[in-house]
């Protein structure tokens, strides 16, 4: 399969006169880019054997693709060889959380999962299809993916609201013996760990020093505490609307509360603001407002990572008076916390070795290629590779599937 970013068929427009169904076209020509890079859809499936004549049609169809067919019920990990299977993910969707939109439904999703499938292959040569599924419940989707399951070589969840997406990610992984990776957990988790190892080196100290504050307990929250803390971080508390997820709170979900259980040593309470008191690290997947009064009571050297987008939780801005190293999640300033860091990588190791999972191991892995790829580059405005840097996917593959044979979940 292959994508293109500018589709031929986007000259199959509309008629001359204004468009009236809010496609941003006008008859004096004028028009939004963007309406015109999306017309007809950003992919398209091509062939990668040719059928020119009888010859190529009895091969690639009828009859000889029966003697594949025949060899892979009779060794069915053949399949792996002798389909697209163990090249290409599945993209998949409910449309309830996409990016700063919420909840707007399957249809209105497919435009980011096409745009999500196409960054697979650009930046980790790995192909991907996009579905948006019109579904909500749970168990409808994770029964709905596992049936689907015996068509691709892993499952990337994207865009589904928490918490949710935390019980599909687990009850799908149960199910199947092909990785499952919600990428806004655990991509957002890897390329934050990454850059966080980098700042902290910059500014000599060791993860294991810092204090972090989350303001966040969404998906990217709850996955950015859990890796922070496999990887060593001294302690980090995680704020939601209501302050400190501590266990002293009787308002949380079973999420909070495990998410309680291992974060927040010191046991704070209160608003984010008691949290940020003295804290080195502020990490931002919230959205919201943090008042510059509150920054100023962070430690000296702070590192402020404000991913909120478009606008920052702290502008960058304001976050450089009291910050050593400032990150967001936007491409109009330096260091950023961007996904397509680490998602391509991340299924291209997997896919190599034909991983059954993708474990906490490989995550780990993958964030510290990331880092290593500029560690002799280090500066405060560079403490995570520009997305189109070269070195980037092949390092993350490497590493994530060398963890993958080193953790027993690789199959070659």
């Amino acid at each position: 399969m292959a994508a293109e970013i500018v589709n031929p068929r986007s000259a199959n427009s509309a008629g001359d006169g204004a468009d009236e169904k809010g496609t941003g076209e006008t008859g004096d020509g004028l028009f939004d880019p963007a309406f015109a890079l999306h017309r007809g859809g950003k992919m398209e499936i091509r062939a990668t054997v040719p059928v020119r004549d009888r010859d190529d049609l009895s091969l690639a169809y009828t009859p000889g693709v029966a003697k594949v067919c025949t060899a892979i019920a009779e060794q069915p990990e053949l399949v792996n060889d002798y389909t697209w299977k163990s090249q290409v993910v599945a993209v998949v969707t409910d449309g309830s959380a996409v990016l700063g939109l919420g909840d707007i439904g399957p249809e209105a999703s497919l435009p980011v999962m096409e745009g999500k499938a196409i960054l697979f292959k650009q930046f980790g040569g790995v192909d991907a299809v996009p579905i948006a599924l019109d579904c909500r419940e749970v168990d409808e989707i994770v029964e709905t993916m596992a049936r689907l399951a015996p068509s691709f070589g892993g499952v990337n969840l994207e865009d589904i609201s928490a918490p949710r997406c935390f019980e599909i990610e687990r009850k799908l992984q149960e199910r199947v013996d092909i990785p499952v990776f919600h990428d806004d957990q655990h991509g957002t988790a890897v390329v934050t760990l990454a850059a966080l190892r980098n700042a902290a080196k910059l500014t000599g100290r060791t993860l294991g020093e810092l204090r972090a504050v989350i303001s966040g307990a969404g998906a990217a929250g709850v996955a950015i505490a859990k890796i922070l803390v496999n990887a060593g971080i001294g302690d980090v508390a995680v704020c939601d609307r209501k302050g400190i997820v501590s266990l002293g709170r009787a308002d949380l979900n079973p999420v909070k509360r495990e998410l309680a259980g291992f974060t927040n040593k010191a046991g704070l309470e209160g608003p984010l603001e008691t949290a940020l008191k003295g804290a080195d690290v502020f990490i931002g997947v919230s959205g919201g407002t943090v008042p510059e009064a509150a920054v100023a009571t962070m430690a000296q050297d702070a590192l402020i990572f404000a991913m909120a987008n478009p606008t920052p939780e702290i502008h960058p801005d304001v976050a450089r008076k009291y910050a050593a190293v400032v990150a967001t999640g936007r491409s109009d300033y330096p260091n950023q916390i961007n996904n397509v860091l680490a998602f391509p990588g991340i299924f291209a190791g997997a896919l190599q070795v034909r991983a059954s999972r993708i474990t906490e191991g490989m995550k780990l892995a993958a964030a510290e290629a990331l880092a290593a790829v500029v560690a002799d580059e280090l500066s405060a405005e560079c403490v995570i590779p520009s997305p189109f840097d070269e070195r980037v996917a092949p390092a993350v593959t490497a590493a994530v599937a060398a963890a993958a044979r080193a953790e027993g979940v690789a199959r070659r």
